[in-house]
């Protein structure tokens, strides 16, 4: 593993050792992350879910339950044995690439504002794409440490797990879900990276993968108003840059402390589904700049965290596997915050522990538990 290599004598070495506790600090990251996009969503989505289901507690109850059950998940995945976790890839892996071929037949899968992300599971809506992304990562941790005197070869080693991670992504684009499709190259790229691919073959990808990706996005009717209501916005309607001017009319008036907890304007029917992926501008409204400063510090020490679980790691599989768990979480809340702002086009990213959202809180918080699993044997 390419950092650990480079790591490893700037880090003492790593001891196993029966019993021992989990990352404290990342733990206490995480079950802050969660306490504070329930206090969020509760504030953002009240006077709506009192319009609509006529009671303001209605995504507060929904999310907390699953809040729950992504905990449960979590402490489940920090006691399971990393080597079942291996042994299970494949299944996981196939059980992704199933869900989202289901997700995309008419009648199966839920189409919502023109996409199929959603399958019904009795009362409950679950993603398939947020199954499929730590699927994607179990599957190159397991990979790339099993075949590392592979990787120099770009037919036999570099091309097979690209193809592997081609087959869910473009599944995912066919929904379509660009964001998300996103969030798994870049985590797929760092993977790549740290899994000692040589540095030409992930440069020839990159050159030919993202005029591909930007080339579909533009085919998009959706995609082509998002991209030019970030790069020209006035060639588009005011109805293609709407959430975005909405989004900054939050950011603006926060101010340094912000108008006070439940105190936001834009959450009043003008911020389109303010408690989803644009809760990080409801963030910045009522908490202010030093909110929203407080949430990147606290992605900050994840990052950290994460990173030195993986660097400390005892093996490469637990390595490869934390890497991943940290690039996919920190990543997707980049994207989401660069969407935010207005630094990247419109789409749909949920904001990780804060957004709402059950299959996303719930898969999230399963795959902190792999990582403080990983960093439990490593104190």
């Amino acid at each position: 593993m390419r950092l650990v290599r480079g790591w490893r004598t700037l880090l003492p070495g790593p001891t196993v050792a029966a019993g021992a506790r989990a990352d404290r600090w990342l733990l206490a990251v995480t079950v802050v992350l969660v306490g504070l996009g329930i206090v969020m969503i509760y504030s953002a989505s009240a006077i709506r879910a009192q319009d609509r289901f006529d009671d303001p507690m209605f995504f507060l109850k929904k999310q907390a339950v699953w809040a729950a059950l992504g905990l449960l998940a979590m402490v489940w995945a920090v006691t399971w044995d990393l080597k079942r976790f291996q042994r299970a890839t494949p299944l996981v892996f196939l059980a992704s690439l199933l869900l989202l071929l289901l997700v995309l037949m008419p009648g199966i899968g839920i189409k919502i504002n023109g996409a199929r992300r959603w399958l019904r599971l009795f009362a409950l809506s679950f993603q398939p794409a947020e199954l499929a992304k730590l699927a994607v990562v179990m599957f190159l941790a397991s990979y790339f440490a099993r075949r590392q005197d592979r990787l120099d070869s770009f037919l036999d080693g570099f091309l097979p797990p690209l193809l592997m991670t081609g087959i869910p992504a473009g599944l995912i684009i066919v929904q379509p879900n660009f964001g998300t499709t996103v969030v798994l190259l870049v985590t797929a790229l760092v993977m790549f990276y740290v899994g000692n691919a040589r540095i030409s073959h992930l440069c020839a990808t990159v050159a030919a993968g993202v005029p591909g990706l930007l080339f579909l996005m533009w085919m998009a009717p959706h995609g082509r108003a998002r991209l030019l209501a970030l790069w020209n916005p006035s060639q588009v309607s005011a109805r293609a840059t709407y959430q975005l001017d909405q989004s900054f009319y939050a950011l603006g008036p926060g101010g340094w402390l912000g108008l006070g907890l439940g105190n936001s304007m834009q959450k009043l029917f003008f911020l389109p589904e303010p408690h989803n992926d644009f809760i990080f501008a409801i963030v910045g409204e009522e908490l202010g700049f030093v909110g929203t400063l407080a949430v990147v510090g606290l992605f900050t020490l994840f990052l950290w965290r994460g990173v030195r679980a993986a660097v400390r790691a005892p093996d490469l599989y637990a390595g490869y596997l934390a890497m991943g768990v940290t690039c996919l979480i920190v990543g997707q809340a980049v994207i989401n915050m660069g969407v935010v702002s207005g630094l990247l086009p419109t789409t749909g990213v949920p904001l990780p522990f804060l957004s709402f959202g059950g299959s996303s809180l719930v898969i999230t918080l399963f795959a902190v538990g792999i990582l403080l699993n990983v960093s439990r044997r490593t104190e």
